[in-house]
Protein backbone atom coordinates (compact mmCIF):
# COMPACT_ATOMS: atom_id res chain seq x y z
CA UNK A 1 0.00 0.00 0.00
CA UNK A 2 2.61 2.42 0.81
CA UNK A 3 5.03 1.40 -1.92
CA UNK A 4 1.36 1.94 -4.34
CA UNK A 5 1.28 5.92 -2.70
CA UNK A 6 4.35 6.91 -3.72
CA UNK A 7 4.44 4.65 -7.35
CA UNK A 8 1.04 7.35 -7.67
CA UNK A 9 2.63 10.28 -6.75
CA UNK A 10 5.35 9.74 -9.13
CA UNK A 11 3.21 9.59 -12.08
CA UNK A 12 1.43 12.54 -11.15
CA UNK A 13 4.73 14.51 -11.32
CA UNK A 14 6.14 12.86 -14.13
CA UNK A 15 2.98 14.18 -16.28
CA UNK A 16 3.03 17.02 -14.81
CA UNK A 17 6.83 17.22 -16.11
CA UNK A 18 5.99 16.19 -19.50
CA UNK A 19 2.95 18.83 -19.73
CA UNK A 20 5.29 21.31 -19.04
CA UNK A 21 7.74 20.66 -21.27
CA UNK A 22 5.12 20.34 -24.04
CA UNK A 23 3.36 23.80 -23.77
CA UNK A 24 5.27 26.68 -24.80
CA UNK A 25 5.35 29.60 -23.05
CA UNK A 26 2.63 32.39 -24.33
CA UNK A 27 4.55 35.59 -26.02
CA UNK A 28 3.46 38.80 -24.83
CA UNK A 29 1.48 40.78 -27.16
CA UNK A 30 3.33 43.82 -28.79
CA UNK A 31 2.83 46.99 -28.67
CA UNK A 32 1.25 49.04 -31.78
CA UNK A 33 4.07 50.21 -34.00
CA UNK A 34 4.61 53.85 -33.69
CA UNK A 35 2.06 56.68 -35.52
CA UNK A 36 5.03 58.33 -37.40
CA UNK A 37 4.70 56.22 -40.26
CA UNK A 38 0.54 56.30 -40.17
CA UNK A 39 -0.66 58.22 -43.10
CA UNK A 40 -1.68 61.66 -42.52
CA UNK A 41 -5.28 62.85 -41.93
CA UNK A 42 -6.88 63.62 -45.22
CA UNK A 43 -7.24 66.83 -46.47
CA UNK A 44 -11.25 68.50 -46.45
CA UNK A 45 -12.64 68.46 -50.80
CA UNK A 46 -14.86 71.45 -49.66
CA UNK A 47 -14.49 73.65 -51.92
CA UNK A 48 -14.52 77.67 -50.74
CA UNK A 49 -15.76 80.58 -52.69
CA UNK A 50 -11.57 81.50 -53.33
CA UNK A 51 -12.12 77.91 -55.25
CA UNK A 52 -14.94 78.31 -57.20
CA UNK A 53 -15.80 78.80 -60.57
CA UNK A 54 -18.81 79.74 -61.95
CA UNK A 55 -20.17 80.40 -65.74
CA UNK A 56 -22.82 82.89 -65.60
CA UNK A 57 -25.35 83.42 -69.01
CA UNK A 58 -26.96 86.32 -68.77
CA UNK A 59 -29.72 87.94 -71.03
CA UNK A 60 -28.12 91.44 -72.15
CA UNK A 61 -28.51 95.10 -70.60
CA UNK A 62 -32.23 95.61 -72.08
CA UNK A 63 -33.38 97.95 -68.75
CA UNK A 64 -31.88 99.32 -65.34
CA UNK A 65 -33.33 96.58 -63.88
CA UNK A 66 -31.14 93.78 -65.64
CA UNK A 67 -27.75 96.54 -65.57
CA UNK A 68 -28.82 96.27 -61.77
CA UNK A 69 -28.83 92.15 -61.34
CA UNK A 70 -25.32 92.24 -63.61
CA UNK A 71 -23.78 94.38 -61.37
CA UNK A 72 -24.73 92.13 -58.22
CA UNK A 73 -23.38 89.02 -59.53
CA UNK A 74 -20.70 90.64 -60.63
CA UNK A 75 -19.37 92.39 -57.75
CA UNK A 76 -20.47 90.04 -55.48
CA UNK A 77 -17.92 87.37 -57.24
CA UNK A 78 -15.28 89.86 -56.98
CA UNK A 79 -16.39 90.40 -53.07
CA UNK A 80 -16.36 86.20 -52.23
CA UNK A 81 -13.39 85.60 -54.76
CA UNK A 82 -15.22 83.59 -56.82
CA UNK A 83 -13.66 83.13 -60.21
CA UNK A 84 -16.37 84.49 -62.70
CA UNK A 85 -17.01 83.60 -66.25
CA UNK A 86 -19.51 85.77 -67.22
CA UNK A 87 -21.18 85.76 -71.02
CA UNK A 88 -23.85 89.12 -72.01
CA UNK A 89 -26.08 87.10 -74.58
CA UNK A 90 -27.25 90.21 -76.15
CA UNK A 91 -30.99 89.20 -76.12
CA UNK A 92 -30.51 86.37 -77.84
CA UNK A 93 -31.28 82.18 -76.83
CA UNK A 94 -28.63 80.87 -79.59
CA UNK A 95 -25.64 83.16 -77.73
CA UNK A 96 -26.71 81.73 -74.31
CA UNK A 97 -26.79 78.42 -75.39
CA UNK A 98 -23.24 78.88 -76.52
CA UNK A 99 -22.35 80.33 -73.73
CA UNK A 100 -23.41 77.08 -71.65
CA UNK A 101 -21.31 74.86 -74.06
CA UNK A 102 -18.65 76.62 -73.66
CA UNK A 103 -18.68 76.86 -69.89
CA UNK A 104 -19.51 73.07 -69.84
CA UNK A 105 -16.33 72.85 -71.79
CA UNK A 106 -14.52 74.61 -69.61
CA UNK A 107 -15.31 72.68 -66.59
CA UNK A 108 -16.55 75.01 -63.90
CA UNK A 109 -18.56 73.87 -60.81
CA UNK A 110 -21.82 76.17 -61.43
CA UNK A 111 -23.77 77.29 -64.29
CA UNK A 112 -25.90 80.39 -63.77
CA UNK A 113 -28.18 81.45 -66.32
CA UNK A 114 -31.26 84.26 -66.55
CA UNK A 115 -33.04 82.23 -69.17
CA UNK A 116 -34.16 85.36 -71.93
CA UNK A 117 -36.85 82.30 -72.81
CA UNK A 118 -38.85 79.82 -71.22
CA UNK A 119 -38.53 77.28 -73.67
CA UNK A 120 -35.93 75.66 -75.70
CA UNK A 121 -33.30 74.42 -72.85
CA UNK A 122 -33.94 70.91 -72.49
CA UNK A 123 -30.77 69.75 -74.74
CA UNK A 124 -28.42 71.55 -73.32
CA UNK A 125 -29.14 71.08 -69.64
CA UNK A 126 -29.04 67.82 -70.07
CA UNK A 127 -25.56 68.33 -71.41
CA UNK A 128 -24.61 69.97 -68.04
CA UNK A 129 -26.42 67.44 -66.03
CA UNK A 130 -24.30 65.02 -67.80
CA UNK A 131 -21.21 66.75 -67.00
CA UNK A 132 -22.32 66.91 -63.33
CA UNK A 133 -22.80 70.83 -63.26
CA UNK A 134 -25.66 71.57 -61.49
CA UNK A 135 -27.56 74.38 -63.24
CA UNK A 136 -29.02 77.65 -61.41
CA UNK A 137 -31.80 79.64 -63.08
CA UNK A 138 -31.51 83.10 -61.96
CA UNK A 139 -34.76 85.77 -62.09
CA UNK A 140 -36.58 83.73 -64.89
CA UNK A 141 -37.71 80.35 -65.28
CA UNK A 142 -37.42 77.76 -67.87
CA UNK A 143 -39.69 75.29 -68.93
CA UNK A 144 -37.96 72.00 -68.18
CA UNK A 145 -38.19 69.07 -66.32
CA UNK A 146 -37.42 69.54 -62.59
CA UNK A 147 -33.96 67.32 -62.39
CA UNK A 148 -32.47 69.90 -65.22
CA UNK A 149 -31.98 72.56 -62.91
CA UNK A 150 -30.76 72.81 -59.67
CA UNK A 151 -32.62 75.58 -58.33
CA UNK A 152 -34.80 79.05 -59.34
CA UNK A 153 -34.01 82.39 -57.81
CA UNK A 154 -36.18 84.93 -58.15
CA UNK A 155 -39.28 86.52 -57.43
CA UNK A 156 -43.22 85.38 -58.13
CA UNK A 157 -44.58 87.08 -61.31
CA UNK A 158 -47.77 86.28 -60.76
CA UNK A 159 -47.80 87.07 -57.79
CA UNK A 160 -46.27 90.94 -59.34
CA UNK A 161 -49.24 91.08 -61.78
CA UNK A 162 -51.91 90.45 -59.08
CA UNK A 163 -50.18 93.11 -56.65
CA UNK A 164 -50.14 95.54 -60.11
CA UNK A 165 -53.65 94.84 -60.38
CA UNK A 166 -54.71 95.58 -56.96
CA UNK A 167 -53.17 99.14 -56.95
CA UNK A 168 -54.15 100.02 -60.53
CA UNK A 169 -58.05 99.16 -59.13
CA UNK A 170 -57.25 101.47 -56.04
CA UNK A 171 -56.08 104.42 -58.37
CA UNK A 172 -58.53 103.69 -60.74
CA UNK A 173 -61.39 103.11 -58.13
CA UNK A 174 -62.32 99.90 -59.72
CA UNK A 175 -63.62 101.33 -63.05
CA UNK A 176 -61.72 101.75 -66.11
CA UNK A 177 -59.92 100.68 -69.31
CA UNK A 178 -56.79 99.94 -69.32
CA UNK A 179 -53.76 99.55 -71.95
CA UNK A 180 -50.65 96.43 -71.02
CA UNK A 181 -47.22 96.46 -72.30
CA UNK A 182 -46.22 93.01 -72.28
CA UNK A 183 -41.91 92.27 -71.93
CA UNK A 184 -40.66 89.60 -74.07
CA UNK A 185 -42.81 87.36 -75.75
CA UNK A 186 -42.23 83.91 -74.51
CA UNK A 187 -40.41 85.06 -71.26
CA UNK A 188 -41.64 83.94 -68.20
CA UNK A 189 -41.98 87.21 -66.36
CA UNK A 190 -43.40 88.61 -69.42
CA UNK A 191 -46.09 85.46 -69.72
CA UNK A 192 -46.51 85.31 -65.73
CA UNK A 193 -47.37 88.83 -64.91
CA UNK A 194 -50.13 89.10 -67.52
CA UNK A 195 -51.32 86.08 -66.20
CA UNK A 196 -51.27 87.51 -62.77
CA UNK A 197 -52.83 91.25 -63.56
CA UNK A 198 -55.63 89.41 -65.93
CA UNK A 199 -56.77 86.75 -63.22
CA UNK A 200 -57.15 89.18 -60.62
CA UNK A 201 -59.19 91.96 -62.78
CA UNK A 202 -61.12 88.87 -63.66
CA UNK A 203 -61.51 87.42 -60.29
CA UNK A 204 -62.07 91.33 -58.23
CA UNK A 205 -62.75 93.77 -60.56
CA UNK A 206 -65.42 93.35 -63.44
CA UNK A 207 -65.79 97.13 -64.31
CA UNK A 208 -62.08 97.17 -64.95
CA UNK A 209 -61.33 95.61 -68.24
CA UNK A 210 -57.98 95.56 -70.81
CA UNK A 211 -58.71 97.39 -74.03
CA UNK A 212 -55.51 96.49 -75.87
CA UNK A 213 -51.96 94.62 -74.92
CA UNK A 214 -48.61 94.44 -76.66
CA UNK A 215 -45.36 93.48 -76.16
CA UNK A 216 -42.63 96.54 -75.73
CA UNK A 217 -40.07 93.87 -75.24
CA UNK A 218 -39.60 95.20 -72.37
CA UNK A 219 -37.31 98.42 -73.57
CA UNK A 220 -37.81 101.44 -72.61
CA UNK A 221 -38.22 102.93 -76.42
CA UNK A 222 -40.12 99.82 -77.66
CA UNK A 223 -42.39 100.75 -74.68
CA UNK A 224 -42.70 104.14 -75.81
CA UNK A 225 -43.41 103.08 -79.64
CA UNK A 226 -46.26 100.55 -78.67
CA UNK A 227 -47.80 103.45 -76.23
CA UNK A 228 -48.27 105.85 -79.17
CA UNK A 229 -50.00 102.87 -81.24
CA UNK A 230 -52.08 102.84 -78.37
CA UNK A 231 -52.76 106.73 -77.96
CA UNK A 232 -53.58 106.50 -81.36
CA UNK A 233 -56.49 103.92 -81.16
CA UNK A 234 -57.89 104.72 -77.99
CA UNK A 235 -56.77 107.74 -77.53
CA UNK A 236 -58.38 109.25 -74.29
CA UNK A 237 -60.26 106.30 -73.31
CA UNK A 238 -57.60 105.15 -71.38
CA UNK A 239 -57.40 105.54 -68.12
CA UNK A 240 -54.95 102.89 -67.39
CA UNK A 241 -51.36 101.53 -67.95
CA UNK A 242 -49.93 98.33 -66.70
CA UNK A 243 -46.54 98.12 -67.83
CA UNK A 244 -44.39 94.25 -67.06
CA UNK A 245 -41.56 96.62 -66.13
CA UNK A 246 -40.57 99.99 -65.72
CA UNK A 247 -38.34 101.12 -68.30
CA UNK A 248 -41.38 100.51 -70.70
CA UNK A 249 -43.72 103.10 -68.21
CA UNK A 250 -40.87 105.14 -68.45
CA UNK A 251 -41.03 105.24 -72.15
CA UNK A 252 -44.89 105.24 -72.07
CA UNK A 253 -44.76 107.97 -70.02
CA UNK A 254 -42.38 110.27 -72.66
CA UNK A 255 -45.50 109.12 -75.49
CA UNK A 256 -48.29 109.94 -72.98
CA UNK A 257 -46.76 113.22 -72.48
CA UNK A 258 -46.20 114.29 -76.01
CA UNK A 259 -49.91 112.99 -76.44
CA UNK A 260 -50.78 116.03 -74.75
CA UNK A 261 -52.10 114.26 -71.35
CA UNK A 262 -50.57 114.32 -68.25
CA UNK A 263 -48.80 110.72 -67.05
CA UNK A 264 -50.00 110.04 -63.46
CA UNK A 265 -53.05 112.42 -63.41
CA UNK A 266 -55.03 111.67 -66.63
CA UNK A 267 -53.84 108.22 -66.98
CA UNK A 268 -52.56 105.92 -64.23
CA UNK A 269 -49.52 104.03 -64.57
CA UNK A 270 -48.75 101.03 -62.74
CA UNK A 271 -45.33 98.99 -63.23
CA UNK A 272 -43.07 96.48 -61.88
CA UNK A 273 -39.36 96.18 -61.02
CA UNK A 274 -38.48 99.46 -58.70
CA UNK A 275 -35.30 100.56 -60.48
CA UNK A 276 -34.44 104.01 -59.63
CA UNK A 277 -35.76 105.43 -62.65
CA UNK A 278 -39.06 104.81 -61.68
CA UNK A 279 -38.96 106.36 -58.18
CA UNK A 280 -37.23 109.33 -59.75
CA UNK A 281 -40.74 109.24 -61.80
CA UNK A 282 -42.45 108.61 -58.92
CA UNK A 283 -41.23 111.82 -57.04
CA UNK A 284 -41.79 113.73 -60.36
CA UNK A 285 -45.58 112.34 -59.99
CA UNK A 286 -45.85 111.21 -63.27
CA UNK A 287 -45.48 107.11 -62.03
CA UNK A 288 -48.04 106.21 -59.61
CA UNK A 289 -46.77 103.04 -58.21
CA UNK A 290 -44.06 100.69 -58.72
CA UNK A 291 -44.09 96.63 -57.38
CA UNK A 292 -40.23 96.55 -56.37
CA UNK A 293 -38.49 92.76 -58.09
CA UNK A 294 -35.19 92.94 -56.67
CA UNK A 295 -32.75 92.34 -58.92
CA UNK A 296 -30.11 92.13 -56.27
CA UNK A 297 -29.46 88.56 -56.45
CA UNK A 298 -25.86 87.68 -56.22
CA UNK A 299 -25.37 86.72 -53.01
CA UNK A 300 -28.31 84.45 -52.68
CA UNK A 301 -26.86 83.25 -56.22
CA UNK A 302 -23.06 82.52 -55.02
CA UNK A 303 -24.78 81.28 -51.69
CA UNK A 304 -26.25 78.84 -53.84
CA UNK A 305 -23.49 77.87 -55.64
CA UNK A 306 -20.95 77.23 -53.05
CA UNK A 307 -23.43 74.71 -51.60
CA UNK A 308 -24.28 72.90 -54.90
CA UNK A 309 -20.40 72.61 -55.63
CA UNK A 310 -20.09 71.05 -52.05
CA UNK A 311 -22.76 68.39 -53.01
CA UNK A 312 -25.23 70.22 -50.59
CA UNK A 313 -28.70 70.59 -51.40
CA UNK A 314 -30.97 73.79 -51.69
CA UNK A 315 -34.63 74.83 -51.80
CA UNK A 316 -36.12 74.44 -55.42
CA UNK A 317 -37.01 77.92 -56.06
CA UNK A 318 -35.37 80.73 -53.68
CA UNK A 319 -38.15 83.22 -52.94
CA UNK A 320 -36.45 87.50 -52.98
CA UNK A 321 -37.69 89.65 -51.07
CA UNK A 322 -39.73 92.56 -52.17
CA UNK A 323 -42.12 95.12 -51.50
CA UNK A 324 -44.69 97.45 -53.24
CA UNK A 325 -43.93 101.35 -53.58
CA UNK A 326 -46.45 104.19 -54.54
CA UNK A 327 -45.93 107.86 -55.75
CA UNK A 328 -46.72 109.42 -51.82
CA UNK A 329 -44.05 107.05 -50.03
CA UNK A 330 -41.33 108.44 -52.26
CA UNK A 331 -39.15 110.95 -50.11
CA UNK A 332 -35.85 112.40 -50.60
CA UNK A 333 -34.59 109.75 -47.84
CA UNK A 334 -36.33 106.73 -50.29
CA UNK A 335 -35.15 107.95 -53.58
CA UNK A 336 -31.35 108.86 -52.07
CA UNK A 337 -31.48 105.46 -50.94
CA UNK A 338 -32.29 103.24 -53.64
CA UNK A 339 -29.33 101.21 -54.74
CA UNK A 340 -30.38 100.33 -58.50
Amino acid sequence: MKFSKVLGLTLVLVAMLIVAGCVAPVAPVSAPAPAEDAAAPAESAEKTYEDLIVGFSQIGAESEWRTAETGSIKSTAEELGVELKFSDAQQKQENQIKAIRSFIAQGVDVIGVAPVVASGWETVFQEAKDAGIPVVLVDREADVADDLYATFIGSDFVWEGERACDIMANFLEEKGNVVELQGTVGASAATDRMTGFAACLEEKYPEMAIIATQSGDFTRSKGKEVMEAFLKTHGEDIQGVYAHNDDMAIGAIQAIEEYGLKPGEDVILVSIDGVKGAFEAMADGKLNASCECNPLLGPQFFDAALTLANGGEVAKWIVSDESDYTMDMVTDEVLESRKY
